[in-house]
């Protein structure tokens, strides 16, 4: 097996077979995760497949891990709600996105509705 790449580690999850790196650190900018490659933060209002729950999803985002981490933190606060962030998403619980909408444009953020 002289040809094999390594593709998931249980430590790190998902790897790139570009750079060998985990997804989220990509260097080479090879991330298969990114849906979005056009500056735009896509907010959208979400229920179905969450048990009737509803969230505010953000997507589109071209930021490092920790950058991603310390903005979902402070949408959180801003919100008053819980959430959460992967690669290139932020998650908010409930329905903010008219809030989100204006203070990520304040902030410089290039951002859109999406959905319904």
């Amino acid at each position: 097996m002289k040809n094999s790449v390594t593709v998931y580690s249980t430590l790190t999850g998902r790897i790139c077979a570009g750079c060998n790196h985990p997804i989220n650190e990509c260097i080479c900018k090879q991330k298969s995760d990114k849906t979005v490659g056009d500056g735009i933060i896509r907010i959208s209002v979400e229920r179905k497949g969450r048990k009737g729950k509803t969230v505010t999803l953000l997507k589109g985002f071209d930021l490092t891990t920790q950058e991603l981490h310390d903005l979902a933190s402070s949408l959180k606060k801003l919100c008053g709600a819980g959430g959460s962030a992967n690669v290139n998403e932020i998650l908010i619980q409930g329905d903010h996105l008219e809030l989100l909408l204006t203070y990520l444009t304040k902030q410089g953020f290039t951002c859109k509705k999406s959905g319904g």
